[in-house]
């Protein structure tokens, strides 16, 4: 059971960097560790949290795990918790 966290890679909103928050156990694992962090309800995207890279450092002093993008999506898939969006 893990909360994980790729790097701040994504542009975004405010001109900052973005990464994106998912636990590989159960969503209320990351809501809670996401309101530990302080990260808003608002930032919550179907499975994860995209979280800017001013809390990168935090999220990992927490206890996040640092993984690629590419691992990060390999374990949400592998968890069950993948919600894909429609187009």
């Amino acid at each position: 059971m893990s909360v994980l966290i790729d790097p701040p890679i994504w542009p975004g909103p405010r001109g900052l960097m973005w990464s994106h928050l998912v636990s590989d156990s159960s969503l209320d694992e990351l809501h809670d560790f996401a309101a530990l962090l302080g990260v808003p309800v608002r930032a919550f995207d179907h499975d994860h949290y995209d979280v800017p890279s001013t809390v990168h450092a935090r999220a990992v002093e927490l206890g996040a795990e640092p993984v690629s993008s590419q691992e990060l999506l390999k374990r949400l898939i592998a968890s069950g918790l993948r919600h894909r969006k429609r187009r």
